[in-house]
């Protein structure tokens, strides 16, 4: 936007473009165009600024408008003026998508605005013709309706290339009036005064440094124009204490206005007392300034504005003298010490002060965009808190919040003050709350009937809000360093249990658990499996368990929200109104209204459960590595709103939610393709062998392992021949259980092509070597298992660098199966044998690996003779009792977790006839 503003320039006629005539449509009450140029012939000021053809250069034009006519002074006329501004720059700038340019001429009647655009392809109207601008409810033709309902005047010009529609609006007549008077008093009685009365006039600027010095002031201190002006004002004002504040004069300076006494030194060094009025001003150009207007302190009663306040409300003199500070004249002795109750009381001191039947407190937000209701008296405070209007931004602007403004009927203005949209108010008072010149809040006080409320009633509650700015500011910031602070620690308290979990189920009941109630009444979690799902309702939560089931119900009946990735919360009007849908339909079946009370069987949505979902209900994404995984909903109950600092510690916890339930998502796709990989590695059914008795129990060290380093297998090679397998592979975890994956099937595709046991281990070996890198060292027994007509069995095992397989007899007596050999993966030739051994009926042989026996606790270990006393008690049992008793003393040996992988293969041989 390019600006420009020309004090005092003549009046330009509009510019034909490469003498082409300006056809004109021009329409206004009883007068031409030449009868507006004649009126409006002087024009004193002007203003012009360009807006490029985007949405947001609307607010700004409004804004350009509305600063120009307030610093010209016609505060009379601005509402209009913005009014039609914004729905001629709307046309340009959105509807035609041109550049707009506004021009603002002020005259001594009254200010000219000319909004002129690029888009000139319309038909030009022809005088004859009358005039038809359609609908009111239509878009197009809207901002010609209005000039011709606002405007005194107002036109329309065309060119090849521009557009222009042009509107006057004409200062109203101020008749004559009283604003204020007093009665009638006797001579004697009057204030006193020298016998002339000196009005020491001094302008300040911005930094607070002297430009002005009249005659008086030169009179009454004794100082020169050139000896003052460029000085600072606190460099002559003697502030020791102004009574009832505990600011010095550079901030009253600030003030928009500003009464009271202070000294000011003279040339002669003796402090002058004053009585000095502040009006704070700006010139056309927009640059700030003062204007102190001083008298002595003794004539104060020709600037004192007269004070009308309840009695209630005066400030008298406390016991010794002492004057009363305003602040706690107006708020009450002693003052709330938490923010909603000092905003409470002030918002039923201002409804008091001016008899009002109503009155409101709204905070600003950091950015001053938006403003959040905090406290209210005499309104619906429950659909009211936390509320937001925008301030100045659009439909539904609270555009008066920046400085004091009178609405005498809100009827002929709707949405001027949205708060009070369909409470029945009909006049309010609004006034800024402002800390070192930054808008902090809004006080409003409001009537019922119109007219209430004039520029006096602005005044005493702007002096109000003065003196409770920085309180207010001051216990808002306290309030939210504490909010901040406990939204820190919860925060940290929410990682911790989000990372204490990779469980998806789990980390879902976290996320709910931890809204509730800490953000919201209720809460749902929307989960999207991939790019092509769509969201499906995974939890819900409500802080009364009773009404789980029917907020179920409802969120079930009604599309999902759409996953955005957009970051931030995003309101979701769905689940209020079908709630309010439903509870519509309960009411009438039970009236006997409507449709025939036919309940389908289950849960149905209750009035409970609307009322519990009716207020307002936002969307979070769930985002982590740039997708959108699914969506926190939060709730409030019927006609509640959210705070802003809650809404920003949702997203913060969205964030770090979304991150863990994507990371609990990773881990079980993980541990699935692990585990279903693991079990490739086990053999997936041990065959049922005729006159064998067999059993193994196999334990997987690690969290999530199925297959660890040590092995086994037991499978046919031919016909009444089996071969089995027990092995243990140096370490644990996936590359130990890569070489158990090589091992299982090479013993079997060796033992299969007809080698035996010494061969098939030495042709593993070699396979194991050549792995180089990958390679592990490997102890296994391996063995050929014969079943004998007369109930023996004939084994030839081989055992290379395993633990010896032990023989239990019927006797009891224990003794190892096979001699140590060389471990596999050590060294490139190796020289095997194997040995036979018979298992008579009634032996067992008993394989296990080193997890078994290398079981310890402390300094002891259960080992080979720990591992032959438990099997000497297994005398008669059978091979699934041996290998339950051999792990149960195992686990019994040591309280800790097994650290190795375990394996135990058990074979028994009961004979012809079973025990």
């Amino acid at each position: 936007m390019t600006t420009g503003l020309h004090p005092g320039e003549a009046p330009q006629e509009p510019r034909p473009t490469d003498d082409q005539p300006l056809p004109r449509q021009e329409v206004g009450r009883g007068s031409s165009h030449d009868e507006n140029r004649t009126r409006s012939s002087v024009i004193t000021a002007r203003a012009a600024a360009s807006f490029d053809p985007v949405s947001r250069s609307v607010a700004t034009a409004r804004s350009f408008v509305r600063d120009t006519l307030q610093g010209w002074g016609f505060a009379d006329i601005v509402d209009d003026a913005v009014v039609l501004t914004s729905e001629l720059v709307t046309n340009a700038v959105v509807h035609a998508g041109t550049s707009a340019d506004v021009l603002c001429l002020r005259s001594e009647d009254g200010v000219r605005i000319e909004v002129a655009d690029r888009y000139p392809e319309r038909e030009i109207p022809l005088q004859s013709s009358a005039i038809n601008m359609g609908s009111p409810d239509r878009e197009g033709g809207r901002g010609l309706q209005l000039c011709a309902a606002l405007a005194g005047h107002w036109g329309v010009e065309y060119t090849p290339t521009h557009k222009q529609v042009w509107f006057q609006l004409d200062l109203p007549d101020r008749p004559v009036g009283t604003r204020t008077a007093g009665p009638s008093l006797p001579a004697d009685l009057l204030p006193l005064a020298d016998g002339r009365v000196r009005v020491a006039v001094v302008q300040i600027d911005r930094t607070g440094a002297i430009n002005a010095w009249n005659e008086d002031a030169e009179e009454l201190f004794g100082y020169a124009p050139d000896q003052v002006i460029g000085k600072p004002l606190t460099d002559l004002a003697a502030w020791p204490h102004t009574p009832g504040t505990s600011t010095g004069v550079a901030e009253a300076l600030q003030l928009s206005r500003w009464e009271g006494s202070y000294g000011i030194r003279d040339a002669g060094g003796r402090v002058t007392p004053v009585y000095a009025s502040h009006l704070r001003v700006r010139d056309t150009a927009g640059e700030p300034s003062t204007v102190c207007l001083l008298v002595r302190d003794h004539e104060r009663a020709v600037l004192q504005t007269p004070i009308r306040v309840p009695s209630s409300d005066s400030s008298g003199s406390g016991e010794g003298g002492q004057a009363t500070d305003p602040f706690e004249v107006f708020i009450g002795s002693p003052a709330p010490d938490d923010l909603d109750g000092l905003l409470q009381r002030t918002v039923e001191r201002a409804r008091d002060m001016l008899d009002g039947d109503s009155a409101f407190l709204l905070l600003a937000t950091d950015d001053e965009t938006e403003l959040e209701v905090r406290a209210s008296t005499g309104l619906p405070s429950a659909r009211q808190r936390f509320a937001r209007v925008p301030v100045e931004a659009g439909p539904g602007r609270y555009g008066s919040a920046r400085m004091p403004a009178v609405h005498d009927d809100l009827a002929a203005v709707p949405g001027a003050v949205p708060l009070l949209s369909g409470t029945g108010m009909r006049s309010v008072v609004t006034v800024p709350l402002k800390v070192e010149g930054r808008l902090t809040g809004s006080l409003g006080v409001a009537a019922e009937a119109a007219s209430r409320y004039s520029n006096e009633e602005a005044l005493r509650l702007q002096f109000a809000a003065d003196r409770i700015a920085l309180a207010v500011e001051s216990a808002r910031l306290g309030e939210l360093e504490r909010l901040r602070r406990g939204s820190l620690s919860f925060l940290v308290e929410a990682s911790d249990l989000l990372a204490g979990t990779l469980d998806r189920d789990q980390t879902l009941a976290l996320m709910a658990q931890m809204t509730i109630p800490t953000l919201a009444t209720w809460c749902a979690v929307y989960t999207i499996a991939d790019q092509a799902s769509d969201p499906y309702l995974s939890y819900v939560l409500h802080e009364d368990e009773d009404l789980i089931d029917g907020l179920k119900a409802l969120l079930s009946k009604i599309a999902p929200p759409e996953p955005i990735p957009t970051p931030g919360a995003r309101v979701w009007t769905a689940p209020a109104e079908a709630a309010h849908r439903a509870a519509l339909r309960t009411s009438m079946r039970s009236l006997g209204l409507g449709e025939p009370a036919t309940v389908s069987s289950g849960i149905g949505t209750t009035l409970a459960t609307a009322s519990a979902v009716g207020g307002e209900t936002v969307v979070l994404p769930l985002v982590a590595r740039n997708r959108v995984i699914g969506m926190l909903t939060l709730g409030k109950p019927t006609d509640e709103h959210f705070r802003q600092e809650i809404l920003e510690l949702a997203e913060d916890l969205s964030r770090r939610a979304a991150l863990a339930l994507d990371n609990a998502r990773l881990y079980s796709e993980r541990v699935a393709i692990s585990q279903s990989l693991q079990r490739s590695l086990l053999p997936p059914e041990l065959p049922d062998i005729e006159g064998v008795e067999v059993e193994v129990i196999y334990r997987a060290a690690g969290e999530g392992n199925e297959v660890g380093g040590d092995f086994y297998d037991l499978f046919p090679i031919r016909d009444g021949a089996y071969g089995f397998a027990i092995g243990d592979v140096c370490g644990t975890g996936p590359e130990a259980a890569a070489v158990t994956g090589l091992a299982r099937h090479a013993l079997r595709l060796l033992a299969r092509e007809g080698y035996g046991g010494p061969a098939v281990l030495e042709r593993l070996n070699s396979a194991i070597i050549d792995e180089g890198a990958r390679s592990r060292f490997l102890t296994l027994l391996y063995g050929e298992l014969w079943p004998q007509e007369d109930g023996s069995a004939v084994l030839k095992v081989v055992c290379a660098g395993h633990p010896l397989p032990l023989r239990l007899r019927q006797d009891g007596t224990v003794e190892p199966a096979a001699e140590p050999q060389p471990l596999l993966g050590v060294m490139e030739d190796l020289e095997l044998y194997e040995q036979t051994v018979t298992l008579d009926p009634g032996d067992v042989l008993l394989c296990v690996t080193d997890g078994v026996t290398e079981r310890r606790e402390g300094t002891r270990m259960l080992g080979d003779d720990g591992l032959t006393e438990v099997l000497t008690t297994c005398t008669g049992l059978t091979a699934g009792a041996v290998a339950a008793r051999v792990m149960r003393a195992v686990e019994r040996f040591a309280s800790d977790a097994p650290s190795d992988d375990m394996a135990i293969l058990a074979m028994r041989v009961p004979g012809l006839h079973k025990d």
